[in-house]
């Protein structure tokens, strides 16, 4: 298209040239006529008609020929534009045709491609689908396991006894791993005129020597709880409202229970402990506003859960440590003192025996000073074998001492 463009452009040019030569040699051409006829017209003045037609033909002459050449060389324009118009087109259909070919090729490998990914994409779908089937399968069942434990648990715990049970075997593992053996009793009865006796009894640190216990009673109210939890996951406002207030109601009426037969003093100290052995379960009671403080106040019982009873047990364990140490201060402070009067009459002892080693070492330097100087005299003289002169100076017979001992000169 370029090369057509730059054809036609140079075809105009050249047809522009061309048109401006002719037009050139017109105005020459009719510039001679002119001067002529002015020569004529100024030496043959009687020709002037003449020569006025002969210039006006002229110059139809000249209109006629710049008339011809303008359409020829429109003709000339019109022919070059169909042409470089065909070849246009010609090469407009030529790119159209490549490029619907190539487009068509980009088509067919972009479809395949997508083909391709696409089950590859739904293969890996199908796939993760079998396996989260599978997996909520595996869910599901497992939830039909914990749904038959649950089952079991609620059976388990419908019982009276079974729910104190376990409420007791958690105060009875928390003793067992904070207090110091003997800490505790169990089902301790606190009274002499009364058959009631306390699941446990933790004896208080006490600096007068007399016993004080500590009554801790384990409740776990579970009908009311689970009319509590039946509420809250269908929804319904009123009927937790109910519940929770029924459960309250429980709680008090329990604490009431335990300072009526636990509290007494001067055996028991002035509160006694409800233990809840589920932190849920101490976490509603708590939500009630004020209901811990006022049966705290009201009744002198402390309700606490599985989290607190832990700290108040640590608190007691630190208290009897303490008064253990300051029983035991005393009995230490007198051996310190008997260490001391002893370490006294050590020291004089050991003065003595340095005395007594310091004498002893001066003897034996004199008793060696005289054995080298019998050991000169005897220098000549060949010594004996050791049991010979054993057997001559009727020695008990000793072992042979080894060489160079007792040969100093």
């Amino acid at each position: 298209m370029t090369r057509i463009a730059d054809r036609l452009g140079a075809l105009e040019t050249a047809l522009l040239e061309r048109l401006a030569a002719d037009a050139q040699a017109a105005r020459d051409a009719m510039a001679e006529q002119r001067a002529s006829v002015v020569k004529a017209l100024t030496e043959h003045k009687d020709d002037t008609a003449l020569l006025r037609r002969d210039v006006t033909q002229g110059i139809a002459e000249i209109r006629l020929a710049f008339a011809e050449g303008l359409a020829k060389l429109q003709e000339v324009l019109a022919a070059e534009n169909t042409r470089a118009r065909d070849l246009l087109d010609a090469r407009l259909k030529e790119l159209r045709e490549g490029n619907e070919a190539r487009l068509a090729e980009i088509q067919k490998t972009v479809n395949e491609q997508l083909q391709s990914a696409v089950e590859k994409q739904m293969n890996e779908s199908f796939a993760r689908v079998i396996d989260q089937f599978a997996a909520v399968q595996k869910a599901m069942g497992d939830v039909q396991a914990v749904t038959t434990q649950i089952v079991d648990i609620k059976r388990l715990f419908s019982n009276v006894k079974t729910r104190g049970g376990w409420g007791e075997a958690q105060v009875r593992a928390l003793l067992d791993d904070i207090l110091p053996p003997g800490s505790y009793e169990t089902n301790k009865k606190l009274s002499e005129d009364s058959a009631e006796a306390v699941e446990f009894a933790i004896r208080m640190p006490n600096e007068k020597g007399r016993e004080v216990f500590l009554a801790v009673d384990a409740k776990f109210p579970t009908e009311d709880w689970d009319r509590l939890v039946i509420a809250s996951d269908a929804g319904d406002a009123e009927a937790e409202k109910a519940a929770r207030r029924a459960l309250e109601q429980r709680v008090r009426a329990e604490a009431a229970k335990i300072a009526a037969k636990y509290i007494r003093p001067p055996l028991t100290v002035e509160f006694a402990v409800l233990y809840l052995p589920t932190e849920g379960l101490y976490a509603e009671i708590a939500r009630i506003p004020g209901a811990i403080e006022e049966i705290g106040r009201v009744n002198r019982v402390m309700v606490l859960g599985p989290s607190l009873l832990p700290a108040m047990l640590r608190t007691i364990q630190m208290g009897h440590v303490t008064i253990a140490l300051g029983e035991k201060a005393d009995l230490v402070r007198e051996l310190l003192g008997a260490t001391k009067a002893e370490m006294g009459r050590m020291d004089e002892v050991l003065a003595r025996l340095r005395k007594q080693v310091t004498a002893v070492g001066n003897t034996i330097d004199a008793a060696q000073v005289r054995t080298r100087a019998v050991a000169r005299k005897l220098r000549t003289v060949d010594a004996v074998d050791g049991s010979r002169a054993a057997a001559l100076l009727e020695l008990e017979a000793e072992a042979e001492e080894p060489p160079g001992e007792g040969d100093e000169s």
